[in-house]
C-alpha cells in the first residue's frame, strides 16, 4: 500500500477529499499529509446548506494528527470558499476538524480522554502540546458538550458551596442527586447566585423539582423559597450539616475545658481533638480503649459527645412522628446540659428544625454533593489552585459536569 493510500485510510478521508502526497522528515521526527479535493466538487454552506460550486480557497492550514508511531503528524489543506446568496463568502467544514481548531477530530478525542486522567501539564507532557493548546481542548468540549444537553427535569437537586480561592471567595454549585453531575455553578454565594439557576428553568421544570438538599444557608433558602413552587416542603437540610454544627460545638466545649485543665497542669485531654469528631463507629481500633477511658471520667466535653451521638438517631426513623419525639427529648437534653455550645448548636436547630424534619418525606442528603466537592477539591489541587474563576468553572464542568464532549 502507498504512503498516500494509507494515510487516506487512516485519516478516513472520502470523496471529494484525497491524499495527494506525504513527507516524512527523520530529523524533525515529524509525518506531513497534504490533503486535495477533485475540481467538479460541490460544497455546502455551513449555515444554509445550500449546494454550491468552488469560489476559491482560504489559505492553507495545518492540523495536528494522532501520531504516526513516535512521529509527530501533521495534515494539511486549503479550504475551499464558496459564495452564498444569504451569508456571502464563507469557508466550507472540512470533515476532519471542527471550526476554528488546529487539532484533527481523533486528536481531540484522544486530548480529552488523556485529560480526563491527569492535569493539564501532565496532558501538555504526553500530547506534546502547549498549555493553551490543551486548555483550548477542554474549553471546546464543555462548550460543545454543554450546547448539546437536552433540557430535563432535575427532581432531586442538592445546592452546596466551594472555596474557589483564598479571601472568601466562592462558587455555588447546584448537582443532580440522581445523577451525580453538577448542572450549574454561579460565582459567590448569594442569593441571586443560586436565583441564576432557577431563572433558567421553565415553569414545568420548577415544578418537577421534588426536593432540594442544601445546608441552613439563608441566602439559598431565601432562593428556593421565592422560585420553586411548594419550597417549604421540599427544602431538606442535609443531615450532615447539621451534625457538622453539632460537631463544632463538641468542639468547642473541648478547647474550653482543655484551656481549663491545662490551666491546673492536667492534660488529660491533650491530643483527643479528633477522637470526639469521630462517630462512635469510626473511632479507629487503636484508639478505642484511650477514648473509652476518657468517656468513664466526668468530663463536660463527654458529655457534649453523648448529646451529639444521641441526635444521630433523629434520621433513623421511619415515621415523622417518631422524629419529632425523638427531637423533642434531644432538645431538653441540650438545652438543659448547662453546655452554652450545645444549647446554642440546639437553638440553631430548633429554628430549621421544620426542613430537616422534611428528610421523612424526601430521604434525600447532600452527600453526593460532598462527593462531588471532593473530586473538585482534587481538580484545585492538581492545578495547583485556579487564578481564573473561568477555567475552575470549565475544568469543575469538563470532570463533573456528565457531558458529551466528544467531538462529532
Amino acid at each position: 500500500m502507498q504512503d498516500t493510500a494509507l494515510y487516506q485510510y487512516l485519516l478516513g478521508l472520502q470523496s471529494p477529499w484525497t491524499v495527494s502526497r506525504v513527507n516524512l522528515d527523520l530529523n524533525k521526527q515529524r509525518v506531513d499529509v497534504w490533503a486535495e479535493h477533485s475540481e467538479e466538487a460541490k460544497w455546502l454552506c455551513p449555515h444554509c446548506a445550500e449546494t454550491l460550486p468552488l469560489y476559491d480557497h482560504a489559505e492553507e492550514r495545518t492540523w495536528r494528527h494522532l501520531d504516526s508511531c513516535q512521529f509527530q503528524t501533521y495534515l494539511h489543506a486549503s479550504i475551499p470558499r464558496v459564495t452564498c446568496g444569504k451569508h456571502g463568502v464563507v469557508q466550507v467544514l472540512v470533515p476532519w476538524a471542527a471550526p476554528r481548531s488546529r487539532f484533527t477530530l481523533l486528536f481531540e478525542r484522544l486530548a480529552i480522554d488523556v485529560l480526563h486522567q491527569c492535569d493539564v501539564s501532565g496532558a501538555t507532557r504526553i500530547l506534546r502540546i502547549s498549555w493553551d493548546e490543551a486548555w483550548g481542548v477542554m474549553q471546546r468540549a464543555v462548550t460543545r458538550g454543554r450546547a448539546r444537553k437536552q433540557a430535563r427535569t432535575v427532581r432531586r437537586i442538592g445546592v452546596d458551596e466551594k472555596a474557589a480561592a483564598k479571601g472568601h471567595k466562592y462558587l455555588t454549585l447546584v448537582c443532580d442527586l440522581d445523577e451525580g453531575t453538577v448542572e450549574h455553578i454561579a460565582e459567590d454565594r448569594t442569593q441571586a447566585s443560586l436565583d441564576s439557576y432557577y431563572a433558567g428553568l421553565t415553569p414545568e421544570q420548577l415544578d418537577g423539582i421534588e426536593a432540594v438538599a442544601m445546608d441552613m444557608w439563608e441566602p439559598y433558602i431565601q432562593a428556593t423559597r421565592a422560585q420553586v413552587p411548594d419550597a417549604e416542603d421540599k427544602i431538606v437540610f442535609d443531615r450532615f450539616h447539621v451534625m457538622g454544627h453539632v460537631g463544632k460545638a463538641v468542639d468547642t466545649v473541648r478547647k474550653h475545658e482543655h484551656r481549663a485543665l491545662m490551666a491546673s497542669g492536667d492534660e488529660t485531654l491533650k491530643g483527643s481533638k479528633y477522637l470526639w469528631l469521630y462517630n462512635q463507629e469510626n473511632v479507629p481500633e487503636r484508639r478505642r480503649e484511650e477514648f473509652a477511658a476518657l468517656r468513664r471520667q466526668e468530663l463536660k466535653v463527654g458529655r457534649a459527645w453523648a448529646i451529639k451521638e444521641a441526635l444521630r438517631c433523629l434520621w433513623c426513623y421511619i415515621y415523622p412522628a417518631s422524629g419529632w419525639k425523638c427531637w423533642k427529648r434531644w432538645y431538653v437534653w441540650a438545652t438543659h446540659s448547662r453546655l452554652e455550645p450545645m444549647r446554642k448548636a440546639a437553638e440553631t436547630i430548633r429554628r430549621h428544625i421544620k426542613n430537616i424534619l422534611t428528610y421523612y418525606h424526601h430521604p434525600v442528603t447532600n452527600a453526593m454533593s460532598e462527593g462531588l466537592n471532593s473530586q473538585i477539591q482534587k481538580i484545585k489541587h492538581m492545578a495547583h489552585g485556579f487564578r481564573n474563576i473561568e477555567h475552575f468553572k470549565t475544568a469543575i464542568y469538563f470532570h463533573c459536569g456528565g457531558l458529551n464532549l466528544y467531538p462529532c
